[in-house]
Protein backbone atom coordinates (compact mmCIF):
# COMPACT_ATOMS: atom_id res chain seq x y z
CA UNK A 1 0.00 0.00 0.00
CA UNK A 2 1.26 3.46 -0.95
CA UNK A 3 -0.23 6.69 0.41
CA UNK A 4 0.36 9.85 -1.59
CA UNK A 5 1.16 11.87 1.52
CA UNK A 6 1.13 15.64 1.75
CA UNK A 7 4.51 15.28 3.46
CA UNK A 8 5.97 14.30 0.08
CA UNK A 9 4.47 17.23 -1.81
CA UNK A 10 6.89 19.73 -3.31
CA UNK A 11 6.52 23.50 -3.58
CA UNK A 12 3.54 24.26 -1.34
CA UNK A 13 4.67 27.81 -0.61
CA UNK A 14 1.95 30.32 -1.44
CA UNK A 15 -0.16 27.76 -3.27
CA UNK A 16 -3.95 27.74 -2.97
CA UNK A 17 -4.88 24.53 -1.16
CA UNK A 18 -8.41 23.11 -1.27
CA UNK A 19 -8.44 21.31 2.09
CA UNK A 20 -11.40 18.92 2.28
CA UNK A 21 -11.77 18.42 6.02
CA UNK A 22 -14.46 16.63 8.00
CA UNK A 23 -15.64 19.19 10.56
CA UNK A 24 -19.12 17.73 10.84
CA UNK A 25 -19.40 18.33 14.58
CA UNK A 26 -22.54 18.38 16.75
CA UNK A 27 -24.00 21.84 17.36
CA UNK A 28 -26.50 23.09 19.94
CA UNK A 29 -27.93 26.56 19.38
CA UNK A 30 -24.94 27.46 17.25
CA UNK A 31 -22.41 26.23 19.82
CA UNK A 32 -20.05 23.33 19.22
CA UNK A 33 -20.78 20.43 21.56
CA UNK A 34 -17.80 18.19 20.71
CA UNK A 35 -14.60 19.49 19.08
CA UNK A 36 -12.88 16.11 18.56
CA UNK A 37 -12.95 16.35 14.75
CA UNK A 38 -11.75 19.96 14.78
CA UNK A 39 -8.80 19.14 17.03
CA UNK A 40 -7.97 16.12 14.84
CA UNK A 41 -7.78 18.35 11.76
CA UNK A 42 -5.26 20.82 13.22
CA UNK A 43 -1.98 18.98 12.36
CA UNK A 44 -2.70 19.18 8.62
CA UNK A 45 -3.71 22.82 8.85
CA UNK A 46 -0.56 23.71 10.82
CA UNK A 47 1.60 21.77 8.34
CA UNK A 48 0.21 23.80 5.43
CA UNK A 49 0.64 27.08 7.30
CA UNK A 50 4.33 26.27 7.87
CA UNK A 51 4.67 26.57 4.09
CA UNK A 52 2.64 29.78 3.98
CA UNK A 53 -0.01 28.13 1.84
CA UNK A 54 -3.36 29.82 1.19
CA UNK A 55 -5.69 27.32 2.83
CA UNK A 56 -9.29 27.09 1.63
CA UNK A 57 -11.19 24.78 4.00
CA UNK A 58 -14.28 22.94 2.81
CA UNK A 59 -16.57 20.71 4.86
CA UNK A 60 -20.17 19.63 5.16
CA UNK A 61 -22.22 20.06 8.30
CA UNK A 62 -25.30 17.95 8.97
CA UNK A 63 -27.91 17.11 6.33
CA UNK A 64 -29.35 20.47 5.22
CA UNK A 65 -32.25 20.74 2.82
CA UNK A 66 -31.16 23.81 0.90
CA UNK A 67 -29.65 26.71 2.80
CA UNK A 68 -30.12 26.32 6.54
CA UNK A 69 -28.51 29.01 8.70
CA UNK A 70 -28.56 26.60 11.62
CA UNK A 71 -26.06 24.49 9.67
CA UNK A 72 -23.76 27.25 8.52
CA UNK A 73 -20.05 26.53 8.85
CA UNK A 74 -19.35 30.04 10.18
CA UNK A 75 -19.23 28.83 13.84
CA UNK A 76 -16.52 26.37 12.72
CA UNK A 77 -14.44 29.27 11.40
CA UNK A 78 -14.73 31.07 14.74
CA UNK A 79 -13.75 27.90 16.64
CA UNK A 80 -10.76 27.33 14.36
CA UNK A 81 -9.62 30.90 15.02
CA UNK A 82 -9.46 30.15 18.75
CA UNK A 83 -7.60 26.90 18.28
CA UNK A 84 -5.13 28.02 15.63
CA UNK A 85 -4.53 31.48 17.09
CA UNK A 86 -4.96 33.42 13.85
CA UNK A 87 -7.81 34.91 11.77
CA UNK A 88 -10.01 32.60 9.69
CA UNK A 89 -12.00 34.24 6.92
CA UNK A 90 -15.46 33.08 5.90
CA UNK A 91 -17.12 32.83 2.50
CA UNK A 92 -20.92 32.80 2.43
CA UNK A 93 -20.84 30.31 -0.41
CA UNK A 94 -18.49 27.52 -1.45
CA UNK A 95 -18.59 28.29 -5.20
CA UNK A 96 -19.24 31.23 -7.47
CA UNK A 97 -18.02 34.80 -7.83
CA UNK A 98 -18.11 35.71 -4.13
CA UNK A 99 -16.00 32.71 -3.12
CA UNK A 100 -13.58 33.25 -6.01
CA UNK A 101 -13.19 36.93 -5.10
CA UNK A 102 -12.35 36.11 -1.47
CA UNK A 103 -9.84 33.46 -2.51
CA UNK A 104 -8.31 35.93 -4.96
CA UNK A 105 -7.60 38.34 -2.11
CA UNK A 106 -5.88 35.73 0.08
CA UNK A 107 -2.23 36.21 1.00
CA UNK A 108 0.28 33.46 1.87
CA UNK A 109 -0.63 32.02 5.28
CA UNK A 110 -4.30 33.08 5.09
CA UNK A 111 -7.15 30.71 5.94
CA UNK A 112 -10.66 30.81 4.45
CA UNK A 113 -13.62 28.67 5.52
CA UNK A 114 -16.19 27.96 2.81
CA UNK A 115 -19.90 27.69 3.52
CA UNK A 116 -21.48 24.23 3.92
CA UNK A 117 -20.85 22.12 0.81
CA UNK A 118 -24.19 20.38 1.20
CA UNK A 119 -26.11 23.61 0.73
CA UNK A 120 -25.66 22.58 -2.91
CA UNK A 121 -27.41 19.29 -3.84
CA UNK A 122 -24.79 18.77 -6.55
CA UNK A 123 -22.27 17.90 -3.82
CA UNK A 124 -23.94 14.60 -2.92
CA UNK A 125 -24.64 13.86 -6.60
CA UNK A 126 -20.90 13.95 -7.36
CA UNK A 127 -21.71 16.47 -10.07
CA UNK A 128 -18.64 17.10 -12.26
CA UNK A 129 -19.63 20.69 -13.06
CA UNK A 130 -19.96 21.51 -9.36
CA UNK A 131 -16.61 19.81 -8.71
CA UNK A 132 -15.01 21.93 -11.43
CA UNK A 133 -16.40 25.09 -9.82
CA UNK A 134 -14.83 24.02 -6.51
CA UNK A 135 -11.52 23.27 -8.20
CA UNK A 136 -11.31 26.86 -9.55
CA UNK A 137 -10.58 27.95 -5.97
CA UNK A 138 -7.27 26.08 -5.71
CA UNK A 139 -4.05 24.80 -7.22
CA UNK A 140 -3.83 21.62 -5.11
CA UNK A 141 -6.42 19.32 -3.52
CA UNK A 142 -5.85 17.75 -0.09
CA UNK A 143 -8.24 15.15 1.29
CA UNK A 144 -8.11 15.09 5.08
CA UNK A 145 -11.71 13.86 5.42
CA UNK A 146 -11.37 10.11 5.79
CA UNK A 147 -14.78 10.00 7.50
CA UNK A 148 -16.55 10.82 4.21
CA UNK A 149 -14.14 9.06 1.85
CA UNK A 150 -16.60 6.20 1.38
CA UNK A 151 -19.01 8.72 -0.20
CA UNK A 152 -19.08 9.35 -3.94
CA UNK A 153 -19.44 13.12 -3.48
CA UNK A 154 -18.08 15.97 -5.57
CA UNK A 155 -15.63 17.31 -2.96
CA UNK A 156 -14.08 13.90 -2.29
CA UNK A 157 -14.37 12.17 -5.66
CA UNK A 158 -15.03 14.18 -8.84
CA UNK A 159 -12.81 17.12 -7.83
CA UNK A 160 -9.71 14.94 -8.20
CA UNK A 161 -10.18 14.96 -11.96
CA UNK A 162 -9.40 18.67 -12.00
CA UNK A 163 -6.65 19.07 -9.37
CA UNK A 164 -3.52 17.19 -8.27
CA UNK A 165 -4.54 15.29 -5.12
CA UNK A 166 -2.73 14.48 -1.86
CA UNK A 167 -3.62 12.84 1.44
CA UNK A 168 -3.73 15.06 4.53
CA UNK A 169 -1.90 14.01 7.68
CA UNK A 170 -5.09 12.85 9.44
CA UNK A 171 -6.23 10.76 6.49
CA UNK A 172 -2.75 9.25 6.24
CA UNK A 173 -2.87 8.24 9.92
CA UNK A 174 -6.39 6.85 9.61
CA UNK A 175 -5.40 4.56 6.75
CA UNK A 176 -2.08 3.52 8.30
CA UNK A 177 -3.74 2.56 11.60
CA UNK A 178 -6.63 0.73 9.96
CA UNK A 179 -4.10 -1.29 8.00
CA UNK A 180 -2.86 -2.62 11.35
CA UNK A 181 -6.29 -4.19 11.78
CA UNK A 182 -6.25 -5.70 8.30
CA UNK A 183 -2.72 -7.06 8.94
CA UNK A 184 -2.91 -7.66 12.68
CA UNK A 185 -0.52 -9.01 15.22
CA UNK A 186 -2.24 -12.11 16.60
CA UNK A 187 -4.26 -12.90 18.54
CA UNK A 188 -6.80 -10.27 17.47
CA UNK A 189 -10.11 -9.58 19.22
CA UNK A 190 -12.97 -7.60 17.68
CA UNK A 191 -15.64 -6.11 19.94
CA UNK A 192 -18.85 -5.34 18.09
CA UNK A 193 -21.85 -3.49 19.52
CA UNK A 194 -24.43 -1.05 18.29
CA UNK A 195 -27.77 -1.76 16.66
CA UNK A 196 -27.89 -3.32 13.19
CA UNK A 197 -25.97 -6.32 11.85
CA UNK A 198 -26.61 -5.46 8.21
CA UNK A 199 -24.48 -2.27 8.45
CA UNK A 200 -21.57 -4.24 9.91
CA UNK A 201 -21.93 -7.45 7.91
CA UNK A 202 -19.02 -6.77 5.47
CA UNK A 203 -16.79 -5.91 8.43
CA UNK A 204 -17.77 -9.02 10.39
CA UNK A 205 -17.16 -11.25 7.37
CA UNK A 206 -13.85 -9.62 6.47
CA UNK A 207 -12.48 -9.58 10.02
CA UNK A 208 -13.63 -13.15 10.68
CA UNK A 209 -10.71 -14.39 8.58
CA UNK A 210 -8.22 -12.38 10.63
CA UNK A 211 -9.64 -12.28 14.14
CA UNK A 212 -9.54 -14.94 16.84
CA UNK A 213 -12.72 -13.85 18.64
CA UNK A 214 -15.66 -11.52 18.00
CA UNK A 215 -17.23 -10.31 21.25
CA UNK A 216 -20.79 -9.14 20.67
CA UNK A 217 -23.04 -6.79 22.65
CA UNK A 218 -25.79 -4.22 22.25
CA UNK A 219 -28.54 -4.66 19.69
CA UNK A 220 -26.24 -6.95 17.67
CA UNK A 221 -26.23 -9.44 20.53
CA UNK A 222 -30.03 -9.36 20.78
CA UNK A 223 -30.29 -10.57 17.20
CA UNK A 224 -27.80 -13.37 17.78
CA UNK A 225 -29.54 -14.44 20.99
CA UNK A 226 -32.88 -14.51 19.19
CA UNK A 227 -31.29 -16.55 16.40
CA UNK A 228 -30.17 -19.03 19.07
CA UNK A 229 -33.80 -19.39 20.16
CA UNK A 230 -33.66 -17.21 23.27
CA UNK A 231 -36.50 -14.93 24.30
CA UNK A 232 -35.41 -11.29 23.97
CA UNK A 233 -38.70 -9.66 24.99
CA UNK A 234 -39.09 -6.09 23.73
CA UNK A 235 -35.39 -5.64 23.09
CA UNK A 236 -34.02 -3.83 20.06
CA UNK A 237 -33.88 -6.33 17.18
CA UNK A 238 -34.91 -6.75 13.57
CA UNK A 239 -36.26 -9.80 11.75
CA UNK A 240 -33.88 -9.35 8.83
CA UNK A 241 -30.93 -9.01 11.23
CA UNK A 242 -32.06 -12.11 13.13
CA UNK A 243 -32.09 -14.04 9.84
CA UNK A 244 -28.55 -12.77 9.04
CA UNK A 245 -27.40 -13.65 12.56
CA UNK A 246 -28.71 -17.20 12.21
CA UNK A 247 -26.85 -17.61 8.92
CA UNK A 248 -23.62 -16.29 10.45
CA UNK A 249 -23.89 -18.65 13.41
CA UNK A 250 -24.22 -21.61 11.03
CA UNK A 251 -21.16 -20.50 9.04
CA UNK A 252 -17.50 -20.64 9.94
CA UNK A 253 -17.84 -17.13 11.38
CA UNK A 254 -20.09 -18.53 14.09
CA UNK A 255 -17.21 -20.40 15.72
CA UNK A 256 -15.54 -17.07 16.56
CA UNK A 257 -18.63 -15.21 17.81
CA UNK A 258 -18.89 -14.99 21.61
CA UNK A 259 -22.28 -13.91 22.98
CA UNK A 260 -23.28 -12.56 26.41
CA UNK A 261 -23.74 -15.21 29.10
CA UNK A 262 -25.83 -12.80 31.17
CA UNK A 263 -27.68 -9.57 30.44
CA UNK A 264 -29.13 -6.61 32.31
CA UNK A 265 -32.82 -6.01 31.62
CA UNK A 266 -35.32 -3.26 32.35
CA UNK A 267 -38.94 -2.56 31.52
CA UNK A 268 -38.63 0.94 30.00
CA UNK A 269 -37.03 1.75 26.63
CA UNK A 270 -35.58 4.99 27.96
CA UNK A 271 -33.52 3.04 30.49
CA UNK A 272 -35.59 4.13 33.46
CA UNK A 273 -36.89 1.83 36.18
CA UNK A 274 -35.39 -1.19 37.91
CA UNK A 275 -32.47 -3.12 36.43
CA UNK A 276 -32.08 -6.89 36.84
CA UNK A 277 -29.32 -9.29 35.84
CA UNK A 278 -30.57 -12.43 34.08
CA UNK A 279 -29.14 -15.26 32.05
CA UNK A 280 -30.42 -15.29 28.44
CA UNK A 281 -32.78 -18.19 29.14
CA UNK A 282 -34.62 -16.25 31.87
CA UNK A 283 -35.56 -13.15 29.85
CA UNK A 284 -39.33 -12.50 29.83
CA UNK A 285 -41.53 -11.16 27.01
CA UNK A 286 -41.94 -7.94 28.99
CA UNK A 287 -38.17 -7.43 29.46
CA UNK A 288 -35.86 -5.17 27.46
CA UNK A 289 -32.18 -6.12 27.26
CA UNK A 290 -30.21 -2.91 27.89
CA UNK A 291 -26.70 -4.05 28.86
CA UNK A 292 -24.38 -7.02 29.21
CA UNK A 293 -24.10 -8.56 32.65
CA UNK A 294 -21.16 -8.87 35.09
CA UNK A 295 -20.27 -12.44 34.13
CA UNK A 296 -20.15 -11.44 30.48
CA UNK A 297 -17.78 -8.60 31.36
CA UNK A 298 -15.50 -11.06 33.18
CA UNK A 299 -15.59 -13.47 30.21
CA UNK A 300 -14.84 -10.70 27.71
CA UNK A 301 -12.08 -9.34 29.96
CA UNK A 302 -10.23 -12.67 29.86
CA UNK A 303 -10.37 -12.71 26.06
CA UNK A 304 -9.27 -9.08 25.68
CA UNK A 305 -6.48 -9.69 28.21
CA UNK A 306 -4.80 -12.16 25.87
CA UNK A 307 -5.08 -10.05 22.71
CA UNK A 308 -2.27 -8.38 20.80
CA UNK A 309 -4.68 -6.42 18.56
CA UNK A 310 -8.09 -5.09 19.64
CA UNK A 311 -10.73 -3.24 17.63
CA UNK A 312 -13.94 -1.90 19.18
CA UNK A 313 -16.96 -0.45 17.39
CA UNK A 314 -20.36 0.07 18.98
CA UNK A 315 -21.64 0.35 22.59
CA UNK A 316 -22.69 -2.84 24.39
CA UNK A 317 -25.91 -1.39 25.78
CA UNK A 318 -27.93 1.76 26.41
CA UNK A 319 -24.95 3.58 27.88
CA UNK A 320 -26.81 6.92 27.86
CA UNK A 321 -28.73 5.65 30.93
CA UNK A 322 -26.45 5.61 33.96
CA UNK A 323 -27.45 2.19 35.33
CA UNK A 324 -27.13 0.52 31.90
CA UNK A 325 -23.67 1.79 31.00
CA UNK A 326 -21.54 -0.51 33.15
CA UNK A 327 -20.83 -3.02 30.38
CA UNK A 328 -19.87 -0.43 27.79
CA UNK A 329 -17.64 1.52 30.19
CA UNK A 330 -15.99 -1.67 31.46
CA UNK A 331 -15.11 -2.63 27.88
CA UNK A 332 -13.83 0.91 27.23
CA UNK A 333 -11.50 0.67 30.24
CA UNK A 334 -10.34 -2.81 29.25
CA UNK A 335 -9.49 -1.72 25.69
CA UNK A 336 -7.67 1.38 26.96
CA UNK A 337 -5.75 -0.60 29.58
CA UNK A 338 -4.64 -3.20 27.04
CA UNK A 339 -3.58 -0.58 24.45
CA UNK A 340 -0.25 1.20 24.02
CA UNK A 341 2.21 -1.59 24.57
CA UNK A 342 0.60 -4.90 25.37
CA UNK A 343 -1.70 -4.63 22.36
CA UNK A 344 -2.59 -2.27 19.53
CA UNK A 345 -6.02 -0.83 20.32
CA UNK A 346 -8.29 0.92 17.82
CA UNK A 347 -11.69 2.44 18.59
CA UNK A 348 -14.15 4.04 16.15
CA UNK A 349 -17.72 5.23 15.82
CA UNK A 350 -19.44 8.27 17.31
CA UNK A 351 -21.22 6.57 20.22
CA UNK A 352 -18.20 4.37 20.93
CA UNK A 353 -15.95 7.43 21.25
CA UNK A 354 -18.56 9.15 23.41
CA UNK A 355 -18.50 6.18 25.79
CA UNK A 356 -14.69 6.07 25.77
CA UNK A 357 -14.56 9.75 26.75
CA UNK A 358 -16.65 9.00 29.83
CA UNK A 359 -13.82 6.85 31.17
CA UNK A 360 -11.20 9.61 30.88
CA UNK A 361 -8.92 7.08 29.16
CA UNK A 362 -9.31 8.17 25.55
CA UNK A 363 -5.61 9.07 25.22
CA UNK A 364 -4.60 5.59 26.36
CA UNK A 365 -5.96 4.04 23.15
CA UNK A 366 -3.50 3.77 20.26
CA UNK A 367 -5.88 5.15 17.64
CA UNK A 368 -9.32 6.71 17.99
CA UNK A 369 -10.79 7.04 14.51
CA UNK A 370 -12.75 10.12 13.46
CA UNK A 371 -14.78 7.88 11.18
CA UNK A 372 -17.75 5.60 11.71
CA UNK A 373 -19.22 4.44 8.40
CA UNK A 374 -15.97 5.02 6.52
CA UNK A 375 -14.05 2.90 9.02
CA UNK A 376 -16.55 0.08 8.60
CA UNK A 377 -16.40 0.43 4.81
CA UNK A 378 -12.58 0.40 4.67
CA UNK A 379 -12.21 -2.58 6.99
CA UNK A 380 -15.06 -4.34 5.19
CA UNK A 381 -13.24 -4.08 1.86
CA UNK A 382 -15.81 -1.77 0.30
CA UNK A 383 -15.08 0.91 -2.31
CA UNK A 384 -13.60 4.18 -1.04
CA UNK A 385 -14.03 6.83 -3.79
CA UNK A 386 -12.26 9.48 -1.70
CA UNK A 387 -9.06 7.42 -1.59
CA UNK A 388 -8.79 6.90 -5.35
CA UNK A 389 -5.55 8.43 -6.74
CA UNK A 390 -4.40 8.99 -3.11
CA UNK A 391 -4.05 5.46 -1.68
CA UNK A 392 -2.82 2.70 -3.97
Amino acid sequence: MKIKSLRESQNLYGKRIFLRADLNVPLHKGRIVDDFKIVSSLPTLRFLLRYRAKVVIATHLGEPEGRDRNLSTEPLARELEKKIGRPVGFSEDCVGGAAEEKVGKMKPGDILMLENLRFHPEEKKNDPVFARRLSKLADIYVNDAFAVSHRNHASVSAIKKDLPAWAGLLLEEEVSNLEKILKPEKPMVAIMGGAKIVTKLPLIKNLARKTDAILVGGGLANNFLAARGHEIGKSLADQEDIRIAAKLLRSGVGKKIILPVDVVVGRKKDGGGEAKVKNPGAVLKSDIILDVGPETIRTYARTIGGARTVIWNGPLGRFEAEHFRHGTLAIARLVAARSRGEAFGLVGGGETIEALKLTGMMHDVDWVSTAGGAMLAYLGGEKMPGLKKIVK
